[in-house]
């Protein structure tokens, strides 16, 4: 199944501008180390959602920028989800075979060189986004600090520390909100921030656009747990149920499905009564919000 087949037709635009721009970026196949910069290129370029390269460019198209320095904000925050999928999928964090459909990097290339492709693809985000944006210093320094921000021990990082001392405990609904605040929704909220940089954003229309960001990354989360249980591997391309079989804490373990379903509800509310103020400008982030909640896969 096409990952990306319920957007439409300005969103899928935007798609392939993010997949030509990735494939600009990362070093040739044949380029020496080749065998690390085949792991990179496997890594991104094996599909996946670019929900996150497309809420760069949603962001900043509803401030009204559209220009081509949008596509390394929007290459940087793919790259680091990349890495972190492949760090994350390892033995020693989630042990996981399977994902977008196929082989994840480790089984593919072996452990260590999935290490080495997550390290690499980590430091590319950041010289891109440096190399970028640099005629405009203060933002580009902004930028950098979002995105940093967005990995660190307040961000994925420590998101997935939560995320692995909590395996096997019962959470509350607050302190599971927090883990996946750090651990999904941090490069969300970057995301975001990035685009609404790029265009210019005043720090109302930055806090505005946080809030939306903060809503669409839980609800993310929420509709990533609700799948585990209702979906099928085949469809959303990794191991349905591992999280129940590791015992991890989700939403539905938590509160219950049908009660997941209605928080999904609230956090898809919540993100559009945040962006109602831009008006007709926010109809890419209106379809991201309701797709980031309603997706198959």
């Amino acid at each position: 199944m096409n990952p990306n087949s319920e957007l439409s037709p300005a969103l899928q635009t935007l798609i392939l501008r993010a997949e030509q721009a990735l494939d600009r970026c990362l070093p040739p196949p044949a380029q020496s180390p080749a065998e690390l910069h085949r792991a990179m290129r496997y890594a991104v370029l094996g599909g996946g959602k670019r929900l996150r390269p497309l809420l760069v460019y949603a962001a900043a198209h509803a401030l009204g920028e559209t220009g081509p320095q949008l596509d390394a904000a929007a290459c940087a925050v793919e790259l680091i989800h990349a890495y972190s999928l492949v760090h994350d999928d390892l033995p020693a964090m989630d042990d996981d075979a399977l994902r977008r459909g196929r082989p994840t990097c480790h089984i593919a290339f072996g452990e260590a060189m999935a290490i080495l492709a997550g390290d690499a693809l980590q430091a590319l985000a950041f010289e891109i986004l440096a190399d970028h944006n640099m005629q405009r210093a203060e933002t580009g320094i902004a930028m950098l600090r979002a995105l940093g921000r967005a990995c660190g021990s307040e961000g994925m990082a420590g998101g997935q520390a939560l995320d692995l001392a909590a395996v096997g405990r019962q959470l509350t609904l607050a302190e599971l909100e927090h883990m996946h605040a750090c651990k999904t929704g941090a490069l969300i909220r970057a995301s975001v921030q990035l685009g609404a940089l790029i265009g210019g954003a005043d720090a109302d229309t930055l806090r505005t656009l946080d809030r939306y960001a903060h809503a669409v990354g839980l609800a993310f989360q929420v509709r990533d747990d609700i799948l585990d249980v209702e979906g099928e591997a085949a469809v959303i391309g990794k191991t349905a149920g591992k999280d129940a079989a590791a015992a991890k804490p989700t939403f539905p373990s938590i509160i219950g499905l049908q009660a997941s379903h209605a928080r999904l509800r609230e956090l898809t509310d919540e993100a559009l009564e945040a962006i109602a103020a831009l008006g007709d400008a926010n109809a890419l982030l209106t379809e991201l919000a309701y797709y980031a909640a309603n997706r198959r896969h």
